[in-house]
């Protein structure tokens, strides 16, 4: 096979990714930040077994302070800009250093009693704090989230002088006040965005990293190579499948398909694929892996903190979706390999059974994760022990070279803590949003807001919720466009999660909703970065890549919105008995059926457009899962069948080749 460079595939990555290329430092920087992080690493392993006597307070203050110097050493202040870290970057890691571990300097326990009465010390070291920590945000996202932090703080120190005639007016918070919550209070700062980065999502970057120096990653592409073998839509399998294994090393959307791409794009090209339509499925492969178990996204733990319950259960309510988006792909690599006149590839893997045998051992950290969970075993333990059953079999995978072995693993837990340092910026600037409209109470007057623009438009009950469920949905995938996927949900989830529970809305159904639209938004058009990524590898035109990725990820689009329109839609969250479950995960296949028939084109064979346009009612009827709704959605379905079994004996046979 025809595989990118490892460079190449580096460098496509950090043009694409949400997240900014961190610095190709010289070898002196980088053995010191390469140290810096392994003992971070190690702390935050020793902090699984041993936490700290002072609380978990204390490990994120001391955590913080590890990390955010980091930040200005490892990421450039500017495009283009020096690669080594200049006087400026020195003097912010210094400062970072200084005020982050300042909480700890006079004696903990003593700031802590400060609260609410912060010193002017205390004051003027939280500022530079919050300073320091939008200007990490900006150098490893950009300038979106750091302006909106800003609007926020700025709305809560100056909401006095707003109409008292606008809901969102209130007496106005003083500076002091401000900083004393983002600084000495658990909601700002060391909230539960950053409590999960250093608790889970670290855990998770370290885990990755070290599968992947365990030979993971090509063995998840061989097997899924190797699991279709020779036919016309092996392919298109292929893609799917690999995507969704490579998903468990990277965790990043645009960094596997890129990774995806550099490997199969040469196989689809060979098959026949357009450029587009490869880069279509390669996107929506890359973006799948994380919106699957057994890892989903960083989002994913936020989710079971907010709702005080484990990760697990998470992962349970994720399976049927997960089903149903994998569904609708493979119904398109069915639909595209007809329509495309798709050839068989052969690729040189072994078989799958030798495959098995030589590396099957990669699957055991992937079911040591879960059998722990069902044990009931924190989620930050089961990935430690996964991690070390990664680290045990890269061992055997090296024949017993322990000199390698450790310093490939050295690497692998400073490249974990290096990977997971833009969440950890990103997770402390959404604590200054999460803090702010805490104090405000600006997420409920928001919430109300939607809930009322709604109203404007209809005066329904029913469709009330059906339009703000529409609304938040383009309101989340919106905000995806321009901050990071975990920011995306901490500021929808405290905004427009409201929303939905004043209509309703179970807390577990409007997290998940929340939680696949700000995942999907790295799909989304304008900006789809996971598409423009696989466009770069294909060479396909950007915009058309854009809605093919769109088209096979349609499912994934519709399907959130019937969590939360009927009572039904807990049962595809398998919150409900297996027989309401299961009808209602029939239902929706169906539906995905129809979905695809509608955007491949095909039935039992070409769908011209009255087929395809009766499949739109069809699918739409069918996902509000109501009986009734059900039976309206069939018959459509029925009536497209119908059309396509009877009107083309009476269409001319140029006009039936044409459509």
């Amino acid at each position: 096979m025809s595989i990118t460079p490892q460079a190449g595939v580096a460098g496509l990555i950090a043009e694409h990714d949400g997240e900014r290329p961190s610095r190709a430092l010289s070898r002196r920087w980088d053995l010191g930040v390469r140290a810096a992080a392994l003992a971070i690493a190690l702390l935050v392993l020793e902090q699984v077994f041993r936490p700290f006597a002072q609380g978990g307070q204390f490990y994120l203050v001391v955590f913080l302070a590890a990390t955010l110097p980091l930040v200005f050493l490892a990421y450039r202040g500017r495009r283009g800009g020096r690669e080594d870290p200049g006087p400026l970057d020195r003097a912010l890691a210094a400062a970072a250093l200084v005020v982050a571990a300042y909480p700890l300097l006079g004696g903990f326990d003593a700031f802590l009693d400060r609260q609410g009465q912060l010193t002017d010390l205390d004051v003027a070291a939280g500022a530079v704090l919050l300073l320091l920590v939008l200007e990490a945000c900006r150098r490893t996202t950009g300038w979106v989230l750091p302006v909106v932090c800003l609007a926020f703080i700025a709305f809560a120190y100056y909401g006095g002088y707003l109409p008292p005639s606008w809901a969102v007016s209130h007496a106005g918070v003083d500076f002091g006040q401000i900083i004393n919550g983002l600084y000495n209070d658990a909601t700002g700062f060391y909230g539960t965005p950053l409590d999960v980065a250093a608790t889970y999502i670290v855990l998770f970057a370290i885990y990755g990293a070290v599968l992947n120096a365990s030979g993971a990653g090509a063995f998840f592409v061989d097997i899924s190579f190797s699991a279709f073998r020779r036919s016309r839509t092996a392919p298109g399998r292929t893609a799917a499948a690999a995507g969704f294994l490579l998903g468990t090393v990277s965790g990043s959307g645009t960094a596997t398909t890129v990774s995806l791409g550099a490997v199969t794009w040469p196989v689809l090209r060979r098959a026949g694929y357009p450029r587009e339509s490869a880069g279509g499925l390669l996107a929506a492969s890359g973006i799948g892996a994380i919106l699957s178990p057994p890892t989903l996204g960083a989002a994913a733990f936020i989710i079971a903190e907010y709702l005080e319950t484990s990760y697990l259960q998470v992962l349970v309510w994720a399976v049927l979706p997960t089903l149903l988006y994998y569904l609708g792909i493979a119904l398109a690599v069915e639909i595209d390999a007809r329509r495309f006149g798709a050839k068989p590839v052969d690729v040189d893997v072994p078989g799958a059974w030798a495959l098995l045998k030589r590396g099957g051992y990669h699957f055991l950290s992937l079911g040591v994760i879960i059998a722990f969970l069902a044990l009931d075993v924190p989620v930050y333990s089961a990935v430690v022990y996964a991690t070390g059953v990664a680290a045990v079999f890269a061992l055997v995978a090296r024949r017993g070279d322990v000199r390698g072995w450790a310093r490939a693993m050295a690497d692998s837990l400073a490249l974990g803590v290096r990977g997971a340092l833009p969440v950890v910026a990103v997770c402390a600037a959404a604590g200054v949003i999460t803090s702010t409209i805490t104090k405000t109470g600006l997420g409920q007057e928001l919430a109300s807001a939607l809930v009322d623009l709604a109203g404007l438009l209809t005066s329904d009950p029913t469709a009330v919720l059906v339009v703000t469920a529409v609304l938040a949905a383009v309101a989340v995938s919106l905000l995806g466009l321009a901050v990071p996927v975990t920011a995306s949900f901490i500021i929808s989830w405290v905004v427009i999660g409201p929303a939905l529970f004043e209509l309703g809305v179970a807390r577990e159904e409007a997290a998940m909703f929340i939680f696949y639209y700000a995942v999907l938004s790295e799909v989304t058009p304008p900006t789809a970065l996971a598409a423009v990524a696989a466009a770069a590898i294909t060479g396909g035109d950007v915009v058309k890549t854009m809605w093919r990725t769109w088209k096979y990820t349609l499912p994934a689009f519709l399907v959130p919105l019937a969590f939360v329109l009927t009572d039904n839609g807990a049962a595809l969250l398998l919150r409900s008995s297996p027989v309401d479950s299961a009808w209602v995960f029939a239902v929706s296949a169906v539906g995905v059926a129809a979905l695809a028939a509608l955007t491949g084109g095909w039935l039992l064979g070409p769908a011209r457009w009255p087929e395809r346009v009766l499949c739109l009612p069809a699918a739409v009827a069918l996902l509000y899962l109501q009986p009734v709704t059900v039976a309206v959605g069939l018959g459509f379905l029925l009536a497209a069948v119908a059309v396509h079994v009877l009107v083309p004996r009476f269409v001319p046979r140029g006009e039936e080749r044409d459509a």
